[in-house]
């Protein structure tokens, strides 16, 4: 082996003696897979194809901001309004509706693509973002109008859907190289606990207010799991998931559910599903967080903010290992009077104690915003950016979102889809638009995605610092098996190499 080297130095030496090796002659170290990946990403920047081919093959993580009622495209509606013999209404801007279909103004939605073609494609439009034209054909005034609009248009639908739309929410994750989905989902028995409450009186009390419901709430838990129990089921039969050993693709997929409440509702209302949330959140671990939803404009939304806030706080000092996500600051400046840009976000993180903000678009309008970003960033309250939703419905994109404000102060970000069928995209739409309408590079993208595992309320240690997968081995396995944040996290390291590999 010695005499080997010695005739291999005395070769590179050459006959002459003239030439010895240096730093500068020696060949340059290979690149690593990320900085190939990343050149890759850089070169496809030129070709919007190619950007979309190389984001859709793109390990995303999680999706944390997603409604499952806005998961759905259309087309899906449509398809299960046919089987459930439900209407379509012949209006401008047609909805789906019960029976009888034979009354005026309704027909059938069996067989109504190819009976009437032309009200199918204006039922997808109503449906949806699709072809929205504003002031056209007597369409709404605005995206914002028409986005919020198709969840009353849809509704009919969506009730004894449950298991489609589990089954849809996870196909198109799958699609879309997304292993986690965070979604607000209320079943049905939600509403047993509000029903109690409708049409009385609100003084305020929320002490008293919740000794009233509280009483309801084992029964409450108990039914829920049972709907959440067999839709799941159901979902698992549809997608074959139960014959796959691991499960893949679809069924691979892993959801976590927000309960919610609908901030547009009387405060007695508001309080009980808030109610009904903390309580599904803190008896049944696949509801992993909290959320308050609907327009945070409407008069009402605006009105009893602050109420919702201090609900909010109540609720969670009773159920402290609850965790919030908060729509806050989904607002921007002409929407609402100036007033209301000053504080949603704040309150959402210093009086409900929000851990995750969703959407956060205002926050260059709250008061004493630097500090604030600077609280945002050292208590690690990520925010759920969708910069389609914030384009459609308020209008701001490229350099006027706040992303980039929030990314210079630290501030964790993730990108989200919020309702991807009714806005006809997908999680990689989310990130070919950061890239090329908000400049993020490679890297950030990645980050952002490992970022969006790391933020998830998905229960268990991360993996990030954990001694015990400082390499692979036994300990590894028994601290991946006990921490689903940490599965979760590794197989998204493995995805990335798998993906890097190919550049």
């Amino acid at each position: 082996m010695r005499a080997r080297t010695k005739w291999l130095a005395g070769a590179l030496i050459g006959a002459a003696g003239l030439l010895t090796l240096s730093p500068a002659l020696a060949a340059p170290p290979a690149a690593s897979p990320e900085a190939r990946t990343s050149a890759a990403f850089d070169a496809a920047l030129k070709d919007r194809a190619a950007l979309r081919l190389f984001l859709r093959a793109m390990p995303k993580g999680g999706d944390l901001h997603n409604h499952l009622s806005g998961t759905p495209y259309a087309e899906d509606f449509l398809a299960w309004a046919d089987a459930d013999g439900l209407c379509v209404t012949t209006d401008v801007q047609p909805a789906l509706a019960s029976g009888p279909c034979d009354a005026p103004g309704r027909k059938p939605a069996r067989g109504l693509s190819k009976a009437d073609p032309g009200l199918y494609a204006r039922a997808v439009n109503s449906l949806s973002m699709l072809n929205y034209n504003p002031g056209a054909d007597g369409a709404q005034a605005s995206g914002h109008d028409q986005f919020f609009s198709t969840f009353g248009r849809f509704g009919a639908v969506t009730e004894n859907n449950l298991p489609a739309m589990l089954a849809v929410v996870r196909e198109y994750a799958a699609g879309d190289r997304v292993g986690y989905v965070e979604t607000s989902v209320n079943p049905s028995a939600v509403y047993d606990l509000v029903s109690k409450v409708r049409g009385e009186a609100w003084d305020g009390d929320l002490a008293k207010a919740f000794a009233a419901l509280e009483p309801g709430i084992p029964a409450l838990t108990a039914k829920v799991r049972d709907q959440m129990d067999a839709a799941e089921a159901e979902a698992d039969r549809r997608q074959g998931c139960h014959a796959q050993k691991p499960r893949m693709g679809a069924c691979a997929v892993v959801l976590g559910y927000q309960a919610f409440a609908v901030r547009v509702q009387a405060p007695q209302v508001v309080f009980a599903q808030l109610t009904a949330a903390f309580a599904l959140a803190d008896a049944d671990p696949r509801f992993v967080g909290v959320n308050i939803v609907a327009p945070e404009d409407n008069p009402t939304a605006l009105a009893d903010y602050r109420l919702h806030m201090r609900m909010l706080a109540f609720l969670h000092a009773r159920y402290p290992k609850v965790k919030l996500s908060l729509h806050a600051g989904e607002l921007t400046l002409g929407l609402v009077p100036p007033r209301e840009l000053r504080f949603h976000v704040r309150e959402a993180v210093e009086v409900a104690g929000a851990a995750r903000i969703g959407h956060g678009v205002d926050i260059a309008y709250e008061d004493d915003a630097r500090d604030l970003l600077g609280r945002m960033a050292r208590d690690k309250v990520a925010v759920e950016i969708n910069l389609t939703s914030n384009d459609v419905i308020l209008g701001v994109k490229g350099a006027d979102h706040p992303l980039h404000l929030y990314r210079k102060a630290g501030v964790p970000v993730v990108l989200s889809t919020d309702d991807e069928g009714v806005s006809r995209i997908d999680l990689t739409n989310e990130y070919l638009r950061a890239a090329t309408e908000q400049g993020l590079t490679y890297r950030d993208l990645k980050a952002i995605a490992r970022d969006s595992l790391e933020y998830a309320f998905v229960p268990g240690r991360s993996l990030r610092g954990a001694p015990e997968c400082a390499k692979a081995g036994k300990a590894c396995e028994a601290f991946l098996g006990a921490n689903p944040k940490a599965s979760l996290q590794w197989k998204l390291e493995r995805d990335f190499e798998a993906f890097e590999a190919t550049h």
